[in-house]
């Protein structure tokens, strides 16, 4: 393949993951926008809710239904500081944080103010805490039937430790639900790649002691990641279906480090990105003769 016809495939592949990225997006905030309609009385019934509270992140949830973020960090001088920002929509949040991780702040969240027991971890205990018995299958109903009838009829809780524990069952279902979604994503854009990908080849995205990240020549992503698991010895783990992918990397993220890649190899895809270092040059740029000189206060 020549120089020509591979930078016009990295191009296509660049701009289809933009694509796949803006759609993504576009998906995961209409369901949470969703799970907040859904669920926006039994939030203020509670008081809102902190969603993460681990320095330096915190995260919570107002009674409005609005978002509080909190981070911690160093300046130039070695000095710590923190930064408050209210986010206004559930489309605003999705652009900053996994969306399967905030249904699995929401579950922490109500667990907590419910005093339930530690988080489930087995599929088989997802469904004892959502109240499904193990051996329903899909062949009795389809999923996704189960799940909208299962969340129309919780009913009103009766007090605040009620509603905690409908919530945590409700962000289980839906932290679900937004994995199987973000699995199809990814097995959509390797249907859509896979001829572009086979022109390329294999690729290493990121190489790191504790991950590696491969765009394959099939279109599809592999990973192997090292898992901090408390009181054990962490080992390599091999992701190599999109079922695995996404317990561990949010689509938004593989499709934007692939085009990050592409560009850093091929910086003819992306030439929009040459100059974004270069400063941008107008009247405002100057100074007015005579003006003061800033005294660095606010």
């Amino acid at each position: 393949m020549d120089d020509q016809l591979r930078a016009a495939s990295l191009g296509e592949i660049a701009t289809e993951a933009g694509i796949e990225r803006a759609s993504f997006l576009t998906d995961a905030a209409r369901q949470f926008n969703a799970f907040l309609d859904a669920n926006r009385e039994r939030i203020r019934e509670l008081g809102g809710l902190v969603l993460i509270d681990d320095e330096p992140e915190y995260l919570a949830i107002t009674p409005e239904g609005t978002f509080r973020s909190r981070t911690r960090f160093q300046d130039a001088e070695g000095q710590w500081v923190s930064e408050t920002e209210e986010i206004a929509s559930g489309g605003e949040l999705v652009e900053l944080y996994n969306p399967a991780d905030i249904y699995a702040a929401f579950a922490e969240a109500a667990r907590d103010e419910a005093g339930l027991e530690p988080a489930p971890t087995a599929a088989e205990d997802l469904l004892e805490v959502a109240g499904i018995s193990s051996d329903a299958g899909v062949e009795q109903e389809p999923e996704s039937d189960i799940e909208d009838d299962w969340v129309a009829h919780m009913g009103t809780p009766r007090d605040t430790a009620e509603a905690a524990r409908m919530l945590y069952d409700l962000s289980l279902t839906f932290q679900e639900r937004s994995q199987r979604s973000e699995a199809r994503l990814l097995d959509d854009f390797q249907d859509s790649s896979e001829g572009l990908a086979a022109a390329l080849g294999d690729n290493l995205i990121l190489e790191d002691e504790d991950e590696r990240l491969w765009f394959r020549a099939n279109g599809a992503f592999e990973a192997e990641v090292v898992p901090e698991v408390e009181g054990e010895e962490s080992t390599w783990q091999a992701l190599s279906s999109s079922d695995e992918m996404v317990q561990f990397y949010d689509p938004t993220d593989l499709f934007g480090d692939l085009a990050e890649a592409l560009a850093d190899q091929y910086p003819g895809v992306a030439p929009e990105l040459e100059d974004d270092d270069t400063p941008d040059e107008g009247p405002d740029d100057t100074p007015d003769e005579g003006a003061d000189e800033p005294d660095g206060s606010r």
